[in-house]
């Protein structure tokens, strides 16, 4: 049973859930679910009270990839979530905005923003507009992959690449560009080894190495687990294997 009107508390709880992790923007209350969006990311979330705490939302991608088994409970959104506690729902809230702010379109409507007003009828010009988009690329996979590289668990920020799977040169649209499933955030070393097509991922995200990749260099190339790709990424991936990866002696 939802709490409806929400008492003063839980409106206060509600609202600290959500501002403290990005949904800044309160839209008021409907039938005791409290309605938040925010301006760095997309989709609306919803928060409730029940027998414990509820969670609803409306991003296919943001769902799909947070994991969460949904419940059988009427509201908004297209999938609702319940949590026995608030310290469960604040351990969701983070990764929650991470997706919502890197998920396909969102880095997208950034760059477009930004280079509305910006020339390209020059190389420089476009140059400059092909840093933008970089830069937001980079932002985006620093908050899709948490801001650490899947593969080496390395979370030093200098020693961290953004990688295009399909390089950008090679995209055929900006939304490709920038979109995080095109890309991995790796540590440098692994990062030159995959532009160079001397490493690539299977589709469980085990590293494959080229023939042509020295003994030492293999050897330099520790890592702890394999990446955990989804459909997107492992569509990409197989691209890259057949275009780019060395499969051959060099």
């Amino acid at each position: 049973m939802i709490e409806a009107p929400q008492s003063f508390v839980t409106r206060q709880e509600c609202d600290k859930a959500a501002f403290d992790h990005g949904f800044r923007r309160c839209h008021g209350e409907s039938d005791g679910w409290r309605h938040y969006t925010s301006t760095t990311a997309q989709g609306s979330i919803w928060l409730a009270r029940g027998e414990g705490w509820l969670l609803a939302l409306d991003h296919a991608g943001v769902i799909a990839e947070l994991g969460l088994a949904p419940v059988d409970v009427d509201g908004p959104g297209h999938a609702r979530f319940a949590f026995d506690d608030l310290g469960t729902l604040y351990a969701v809230m983070p990764r929650l905005y991470q997706l919502a702010a890197s998920l396909p379109d969102a880095p997208l409507a950034v760059f477009r923003e930004k280079v509305k007003d910006l020339l390209q009828s020059t190389e420089a010009e476009r140059l400059v507009v092909q840093r933008v988009g970089q830069d937001i690329f980079r932002a985006s996979l620093m908050e899709y992959w948490q801001g650490r590289c899947p593969l080496t668990g390395i979370a030093d920020v200098p020693l961290l690449r953004a990688s295009h799977i399909i390089p950008w040169k090679l995209c055929d649209s900006d939304a490709e560009r920038l979109n995080v499933h095109n890309g991995l955030l790796l540590s440098a070393l692994w990062d030159a080894a995959f532009d160079k097509g001397l490493v690539s991922f299977d589709d469980e995200g085990q590293p494959m190495f080229s023939p042509g990749l020295s003994d030492g260099a293999r050897a330099a190339l520790r890592w702890q687990a394999p990446i955990p790709l989804g459909p997107e990424h492992r569509k990409r991936l197989a691209w890259h294997r057949e275009m780019l990866f060395q499969q051959d002696q060099q």
